[in-house]
C-alpha cells in the first residue's frame, strides 16, 4: 500500500509517501514540503498548494491521501488556513479517485508513539525510527505527513472491516415500514 501523508496548511503543507503493509517494515518513498509567501493572495496560496500536491500525486501515484483532521484551535484564522489547505489535498485526490482518510492529530501520535499527547519531538523522533531515517525529517510538517501516512497503513485495515461490517449489518437489517 503506498499513502500519500499531508499535513495540511497554507504556509508549511507537509507531504510524505510511505509504502508497505500493517506488520511490516515501512519504507520512506519521499518527503517534503509544499511552501506559500505568506504575503501572497489566499488564491494564489490555494493554487500554489494544489500544484504542490499535484506534483506529489503526479510523481509518487499514492493508493490513498491521508490527510490530518482539521480540529478547533484558538486562533481561527490559522484553523481556517488549515481547513483550505486540507480542502485542497482532498480535492485533488477526489478529482483522480483517490480514497482520502482523515485521522486527526491525537489519533496519529497515538499510532506512532503509543500516546495521543506526544509532542512534535516525539513524533519525529518516531518516525525517524520506524522508516529507519538517519534523521528526524525537517520541518515538524514533513516528520507529521510521515506520521499521518504511517497511521493509515496500520489502522486501513482495521477500518475497512469495520466498515464492511457496517455495510453488512445494514443489508441484512429488517426495513421499516414505508409512509
Amino acid at each position: 500500500m503506498r499513502v500519500l501523508g499531508v499535513d495540511p496548511g497554507l504556509t508549511r503543507c507537509g507531504v510524505g509517501v510511505v509504502e508497505g503493509v500493517a506488520g511490516r517494515p515501512l519504507t520512506m518513498i519521499g518527503v517534503g514540503v509544499v511552501r506559500t509567501h505568506a504575503d501572497a493572495d489566499l488564491g494564489h496560496r490555494l493554487v500554489a498548494v494544489e500544484q504542490g500536491i499535484e506534483q506529489w500525486l503526479d510523481e509518487h501515484r499514492p493508493e490513498f491521501v491521508a490527510v490530518e483532521r482539521v480540529f478547533s484551535q484558538h486562533n481561527v484564522r490559522t484553523v481556517m488556513g488549515t481547513a483550505q489547505a486540507s480542502a485542497v489535498a482532498m480535492l485533488c485526490a477526489a478529482r483522480r479517485g483517490i480514497p482520502v482518510a482523515l485521522h486527526t492529530p491525537s489519533e496519529v501520535k497515538a499510532a506512532v508513539t503509543g500516546s495521543g499527547r506526544a509532542d512534535k519531538a516525539q513524533v519525529g523522533a518516531m518516525v525517524t525510527r520506524l522508516l529507519r531515517l538517519s534523521a528526524p525529517p525537517k520541518p515538524a510538517d514533513a516528520a507529521d505527513a510521515l506520521a499521518l501516512a504511517i497511521c493509515h497503513i496500520w489502522r486501513a485495515p482495521a477500518q475497512n472491516r469495520l466498515q464492511q461490517a457496517v455495510a453488512l449489518h445494514t443489508a441484512k437489517a429488517p426495513k421499516g415500514p414505508t409512509a
